[in-house]
């Protein structure tokens, strides 16, 4: 869990998965500019905070994780996410199955290293590894010190707000989840028809054709790497900004838009 001071707005973004054209088309229509040093920052000194799930099932995930590397703990943040946890495992060499999107990591790293070399890859993995793995479970942006909002990946509970446990961050990343079914998809409950909160929650991971907006919850996973869209919500103004998927790049069967799911 990380407090972020709201100061001159925060810009979060959904889901990227990989779809780095569609990322930088966003960070141009929120504003950011290249410094130079290399970093995108906002003349007004906006935030971006990211809701992870940056790579995965798109065809971009090296050069979207480098983004945030070099950027993250400057003027952007991120939350942990499943893929972005799964992937973090990888690189630190545990025994994961790579799936749903997430092969396409390896397949990327492949073609990296001969390009680039052993040495040089076996760098960027460690720096990924050590980015992903320590994550917060949740960003709570402050106004002048009161809490405002909560940016998450796949949510939250009220009374989990502002604490940290095993079980929380394993919410945080998955949701409510209530086992799986026949095709090994994680049965899903609706926590936010729960939800009760004074604090908005800003979260992703389950992939809607438009923002959810429900008891104070806002869904901002717009399915980009389906060919959906990318969504930004800018706070305080409250704004939501699109960018269309130039395609669908994930190609699977499980696509939540095409009814194949």
């Amino acid at each position: 869990m990380l407090f972020i001071e709201i100061d001159n707005g925060v810009d979060i973004v959904g889901d990227i998965h990989a779809c780095f054209d569609e990322w930088m088309e966003m960070l141009d229509k929120l504003g950011y500019r290249k410094n130079e040093q290399g970093l995108f920052i906002h003349p007004e000194g906006r935030k971006i905070v990211s809701l992870g799930d940056v790579m995965s099932r798109g065809p971009r995930s090296i050069e979207t994780m480098q983004f945030f590397l070099k950027h993250c703990g400057k003027n952007m943040y991120m939350v942990d996410s499943n893929h972005g946890w799964k992937i973090a495992r990888w690189l630190d060499g545990r025994k994961v199955q790579l799936k749903h999107g997430d092969e396409k990591v390896a397949e990327e790293f492949i073609e990296f290293e001969k390009k680039y070399g052993k040495e040089r890859t076996v760098r960027l993995k460690r720096q990924l590894r050590d980015l992903f793995m320590n994550l917060p479970s949740h960003i709570i942006l402050r106004d002048h010190g009161q809490p405002k909002v909560v940016c998450v990946h796949a949510g939250i509970r009220e009374d989990f707000i502002g604490k940290e446990s095993e079980r929380i961050k394993n919410f945080c990343r998955y949701g409510d989840v209530a086992g799986m079914d026949r095709h090994g998809k994680p049965i899903r409950r609706e926590w936010y028809k729960q939800y009760k909160g004074e604090l908005m929650v800003v979260w992703g991971h389950d992939p809607k054709p438009e923002p959810l907006v429900i008891n104070n919850t806002i869904n901002i996973d717009q399915g980009v790497v389906f060919g959906g869209k990318l969504t930004a919500f800018r706070y305080p103004e409250k704004e939501f900004v699109f960018v269309p998927g130039k395609k669908d790049y994930a190609g699977s069967n499980d696509n939540p838009f095409t009814g194949n799911n």
